[in-house]
């Protein structure tokens, strides 16, 4: 499997290359069917976007940083789709010509900060609260798992056969609104079992058929 490696440049053999941050990174919030039963609320009518912004971004065996205002901070792990091309209004037949790869993301959450604004610019968006990696795969299988483990115990554990909005969905969605740069980074949501980092945690996002982003937690003064 052909393979796009963070770090600097990306640089891959499928013939592309782009920035180490991408104009933007958008999120999709409650896309899993198991994680809004857990939580017991209804399934969106579309996908729900959020932002998190290019600054936020940080890669494999990098710290996460969590400053001294933040009382509560939670892990979630998740599948991101990486953009190949400037798109617009993207079809159904479009959509895997505008996908370089996919990759694990941890949408890195200041649950405190999130719960007591109705904006979660401030609650996602801190330095280095968005790491990204290992690497960008040009496919994963159909019924990818998607798994987070915390110090070595599995915390979150599902499939995107629970995906609530298909890739294809939300790619055709999210470019009806806004022009898609080469390198955007979208991600697909997070599963059930969403829990609270502590100092010193090393937290794993493992995403089939890509591999595993690990980054340890560090509580900063």
């Amino acid at each position: 499997m052909e393979r796009i490696c963070f770090g600097g440049i990306f640089i891959s053999d499928l013939g592309f290359g782009f920035p180490d941050h991408p104009s933007k990174v958008v999120c999709v919030g409650l896309n899993y069917v198991d994680h809004a039963r857990e939580l017991s609320m209804d399934v969106p009518d579309r996908p729900v976007f959020f932002y998190k912004p290019p600054s936020s971004v940080i890669g494999d065996g990098e710290r996460i940083l969590v400053p001294s205002e933040v009382g509560r901070v939670d892990y979630e792990a998740e599948l991101a789709v990486v953009v190949g091309e400037r798109c617009k209004n993207v079809s159904s037949g479009e959509v895997g010509d505008v996908i370089a790869g996919f990759t694990c993301l941890n949408d890195v959450t200041a649950r405190d900060v999130q719960e007591n604004e109705l904006q979660w610019v401030r609650s996602k968006g801190f330095d280095s609260f968005c790491p990204i990696g290992p690497c960008v795969v040009d496919s994963v299988p159909e019924d990818a798992s998607v798994v987070c483990r915390v110090n070595g115990v599995v915390e979150q554990e599902s499939d995107i056969t629970n995906f609530i909005f298909s890739i294809e969905e939300i790619i055709m969605d999210l470019s009806s609104v806004m022009t898609l740069e080469k390198g955007d980074v979208i991600s697909t949501g997070t599963p059930p079992g969403v829990g609270r980092l502590s100092d010193g945690d090393v937290v794993e996002v493992e995403v089939d058929g890509v591999g595993v982003l690990e980054n340890e937690v560090s509580y900063i003064e």
